[in-house]
């Protein structure tokens, strides 16, 4: 199998930055990704305290599809992001400041409208990433699993619905669910599969359109008797991944 294209997402729910290769570092998510996060006014997200909640207390795709419309950017050198709506002019803000957060707040919240609860705040804490699962991972597709299901629907589908960090070529379908419980390497780096990737209905949603135009979870329970499609990895050794890179399982002969 082999590294295809390499993510982050800065903001939870927003749009991914492609990297051509990242240094992943031990116990760690890669660096930047789901640094930020939109917290709803009813979060009970704790800025001094910061611990796990599921997505449904932050801005997500799953339900906010009005988010795929953003494109927007982030500099981690100067901390400043920008975001970009299909009309008005677009925000660039300082995320180190107070004034940069409450203005990203407001642009995000007059941009959700009624889907924002309460008064939302544009969240960042040291350490602590906005994932969907409480490990800090890397999530990795296989594109042959992808395929299998286009296949099986009569429908392309875009991979940047499924906001992996890793996409892999290569292999039988399905093939990254026989790595579990096990060790893998990727460039310099070595990992260790720990679980599947259970999907959302923050697939449905059309990447360029904002239209919940797809159904893959229900597609994969009906054709393949589950809804997953991809695995976590937790980062064991720190190293350089890039795009070509090969995934190989530290195991003989798990991917045939």
């Amino acid at each position: 199998m082999r590294v295809e294209a390499i993510y982050r997402y800065p903001v939870k729910g927003l749009n991914p930055e492609a990297l051509e290769e990242v240094a992943l570092a031990p116990g760690e998510c890669l660096p930047h990704d789901r640094r930020f996060a939109l917290a709803q006014g009813d979060a009970p997200f704790d800025l001094s305290a910061p611990s796990w909640l599921p997505k449904r207390h932050f801005g997500c795709l799953m339900a906010n599809a009005r988010l795929a419309l953003l494109r927007s950017g982030f500099d981690p050198r100067t901390g400043r992001l920008s975001i970009r709506a299909p009309d008005g002019p677009p925000l660039v803000a300082d995320t180190a400041t107070e004034d940069g957060r409450a203005a990203i707040s407001a642009f995000l919240a007059a941009f959700l409208g009624p889907e924002a609860r309460g008064a939302p705040r544009f969240v960042e804490a040291p350490g602590h990433n906005f994932t969907d699962v409480a490990a800090k991972c890397v999530s990795i597709i296989g594109l042959s699993s992808l395929h299998a299901l286009e296949a099986a629907v009569g429908m392309a589908l875009d991979p940047i619905r499924f906001r992996a960090n890793v996409y892999v070529s290569g292999g039988e379908p399905w093939a990254e669910f026989g790595l579990l419980g096990q060790e893998i390497q990727i460039g310099g780096a070595r990992l260790r599969v720990f679980k599947r990737i259970v999907r959302c209905a923050a697939t449905e949603v059309n990447p360029d359109t904002a239209e919940r135009d797809a159904k893959p979870q229900r597609w994969l329970r009906e054709r393949f008797g589950h809804a997953d499609l991809g695995v976590y990895a937790e980062v064991l050794e720190g190293g350089h991944i890039a795009a070509g890179d090969a995934l190989e399982p530290l195991q003989a002969d798990l991917l045939h």
